[in-house]
């Protein structure tokens, strides 16, 4: 739902000239620990941000930052976003030598400016002002400094101290300017600096905070989302004015009675349509009958579009809109949900989220503009089912990893309130394979395969985009995500069932070249057909970042193994069986009166687990990868 910008405006000091012999921003001027195990320096990072009313703001950014080798190259580029209510007023940039020496300023030819394209948007007034200043000798400095005018108070933008690994901060700050009646809010992450209060010029308020010789972070694998790991400043106004739409936004309510003031007589359909709904849903015994009817014929007469005009960042366009054009954003085909659901008496509400598989998550704490996206909810007897109202494809009452089990705020009459979106807990998260194998004494081998794909394994490989694609397509998918070393497909299938809690079977028909090997009169081959675990875990000495695993599931394998005739095991592993707070394992491999027999089952669980747990996590995976790769020896009698 939200844009994507940059905010940018202020006031600080620009050196316009500097003479040959002046370096500036020297490598030798730098500590030599804040060059340790760094690609870049910041040398200087200033923010301002002042509010000079309801509906405006300035941004100023001036930053100098030292480059010391290719692995820093992104950060001599630098884009700036504007729109309509929004203007660059201001873009400068310069590059040193590693003594400091000029090399180039940046010329007003060099700055590209161009529409914000983003692929999907039909309609948008998003632009950028881009620079790239990169050179190939290192290291090098570069210097930027520009200023943004906000026609709008809605949001301030994050500073971050430390933006990723192997960076390091010599000098930094971050400063509010505001009259005392608009006085920001603002919300530290990870920071023992406190704020500093004065008076500013004409009456004006500032709040600021100065960094020095910040040391570089560590970042371990497996570790938190970074919201919760870098240091960093959130800010947000209290009352505020965007387009024309005046608010507050110090609590989730006051912020959702202004979302329904964006929302509001826009929820009128067209009588004709008013009247084909009500028939849709004549027949439906029960309200989720009433529901799944209607958003399956939502998804059937409209798709996703971006309208990205002003206030249509954050304001849904009129349901009659969606419904004469068949086309809208989230916000409104949202909208245009909501609206039909209403029309047959079923209430529903519009939600913001923050979507996204690797979103970071909504501050709960600090009521602000934290959402990219909108859903529908609606209350089905204490049981809410979700709607996502932008794919033409998506099942019914299915989020997934793009909007499942996270915080979001549901928009009611009265205002807001903060709901966590639908669960998938391990037990519905399961991938479970049946597979049939004739074993030839070649070593070569025929397999019947089906595995099932559930819950959020359904969309493994995107495998939930494949099963709607066409049959050449489909084969392509088979070939790149069957995990057998060598294979021929002989036929296959990809069967989706469109359910709540959504599945898919891929049916194989498989001929495997030299599957098993052969020396002499023994046959090797790995029982674990095609789920063999390779996962390693990084080694990290003193860790002392949390454990956490995104998501749980289990994988379950049946795999029926036929024998060539007179051969005989000569060696089967025994059971296998492990038991950790991050999951279990089992694994057997037994011979009976139709052949082999090989049963695996892995789960994982959800979950975030202490610093001191990584080695039984890793000690964990080492076991499963070391039992998914046994192998049995057959023995010829001949």
């Amino acid at each position: 739902m939200n844009r994507v910008f940059t905010v940018v405006c202020g006031v600080l000091l620009w050196v316009s000239s500097v003479a040959k012999d002046s370096p500036k921003f020297p490598v030798s001027a730098i500590p030599e620990a804040l060059k340790k195990d760094v690609h870049v320096v910041m040398r200087e990072d200033q923010m301002v941000f002042t509010i000079l009313s309801k509906s405006r703001a300035t941004h100023h950014v001036y930053q100098a930052i030292t480059i010391l080798n290719a692995n820093g190259k992104r950060f001599a580029q630098e884009t700036v976003g504007y729109d309509k209510l929004s203007k660059v007023t201001s873009f400068k940039a310069a590059v040193y030598d590693a003594e400091g020496m000029l090399i180039k300023r940046l010329k007003s030819s060099e700055i590209y400016d161009q529409s914000a394209y983003d692929g999907f948007s039909l309609y948008s007034d998003n632009r950028i002002k881009a620079i790239d200043l990169s050179q190939s000798t290192y290291p090098y400095t570069v210097e930027i400094e520009y200023d943004v005018e906000y026609k709008y108070l809605f949001s301030i933008p994050d500073f971050y101290v430390l933006t990723r690994e192997n960076c390091s901060v010599q000098h930094s700050s971050c400063k509010y300017v505001f009259p005392k009646a608009l006085a920001p809010r603002h919300r530290t992450y990870n920071i023992e600096v406190k704020a500093v209060a004065e008076p500013s010029a004409d009456g004006m308020e500032t709040l600021s905070w100065t960094f020095e010789n910040v040391m570089p972070i560590k970042l371990d694998p497996m570790g938190p989302d970074l919201a919760y790991v870098l240091p960093h400043i959130d800010g947000a106004p209290t009352q505020f004015e965007y387009d024309g739409y005046v608010g507050t936004m110090d609590t989730w309510d006051q912020f959702g009675q202004w979302v329904s003031s964006l929302n509001q007589g826009r929820n009128v359909l067209p009588e004709v349509t008013k009247q084909k709904i009500r028939a849709l849903v004549a027949q439906a015994k029960t309200d989720e009958e009433k529901i799944k009817i209607l958003y399956e014929y939502m998804q059937s007469k409209t798709r996703y579009v971006s309208i990205q005009l002003g206030i249509g960042g954050f304001q849904p366009f009129e349901a009659s809109v969606v419904d004469q054009t068949g086309y809208g954003d989230c916000k409104a085909l949202s909208n245009y949900m909501v609206s039909m659901l209403q029309e047959v008496g079923i209430p529903a509400h519009y939600v913001l989220i923050r979507a996204g598989g690797d979103a970071s998550p909504m501050d709960t704490d600090f009521p602000s503009s934290q959402f990219n996206h909108a859903i529908v909810a609606v209350p089905n007897k204490g049981d809410t089912l979700w709607l996502e109202c932008t794919s033409q494809t998506n099942p019914f009452g299915y989020m997934g990893r793009f909007t499942g089990d996270r915080k979001a705020l549901v928009i009611t009459d009265k205002g807001a309130k903060v709901v966590n979106t639908k669960r998938y807990p391990a037990d519905k998260n399961v991938q479970s394979r049946i597979a049939d194998v004739s074993v030839e004494a070649t070593g070569d081998a025929k397999a019947k395969v089906k595995t099932t794909y559930q819950g959020l394994q359904y969309e493994n490989n995107y495998l939930d985009n494949a099963v709607h694609l066409q049959y050449d397509d489909q084969r392509k998918w088979v070939q790149n995500n069957t995990e057998i070393p060598s294979f021929d497909v002989n036929s296959f299938s990809l069967v989706n069932h469109k359910d709540k809690m959504p599945s898919a079977e891929v049916v194989l028909d498989l001929r495997l070249g030299r599957f098993a090997s052969v020396n002499g009169k023994r046959i090797f081959l790995t029982p674990n057909l095609m789920n063999r675990s390779t996962f390693v875990a990084e080694k990290v000495d003193g860790r002392k970042m949390p454990v956490v695993l995104e998501s749980g599931f289990i994988d379950l394998d049946t795999i029926r193994y036929h024998l060539p005739e007179g051969v005989y095991p000569e060696f089967l592993p025994d059971p296998v069986k492990i038991t950790s707070r991050f999951g279990e394992y089992e694994s057997s491999c037994v011979l009976d009166q139709h052949g082999l027999l090989y049963v695996r089952r892995l789960k994982q669980v959800k979950g975030q687990f202490p610093a001191e747990s990584y080695k039984e996590f890793s000690d964990f995976y080492r076991s499963v990868n070391r039992a998914d790769h046994v192998k049995i020896v057959l023995l010829s009698k001949t």
